[in-house]
């Protein structure tokens, strides 16, 4: 199964990893390792995690404080959010149509 971001979301990833190399030199290579991580076990099994809202799935990754929300479409995973734990909840909903 392949995936797709929504733009917001790949933002996101791509502000988090910024982030994360002006914190410590290297530690952005640790927090795409974990996220591309989670999204190879959600490739592998998508109904693995639990609805988090309506068709909305979350996957929490290992060592950073963030969670991946993503929907099952027929032919693909959608990533809604790459989510900071600590972040406003329910902030990525205008993302879903």
């Amino acid at each position: 199964m392949r995936f797709e971001f929504h733009p917001d979301a790949l933002a996101e990833y791509e502000e988090a990893a910024r982030h994360d190399a002006a914190c410590q030199a290297g530690l952005e290579f640790r927090f795409i390792t974990a996220i591309e991580h989670a999204i190879q076990l959600i490739l592998d099994a998508p109904d693995r995690w639990s609805v988090f809202e309506e068709d909305i799935r979350r996957c929490l990754t290992r060592i950073f404080p963030y969670a991946i929300l993503y929907t099952v479409e027929p032919d693909h995973v959608l990533i809604i959010a790459i989510m900071h734990s600590h972040r406003e909840p329910g902030y990525w909903r205008k993302r879903v149509v």
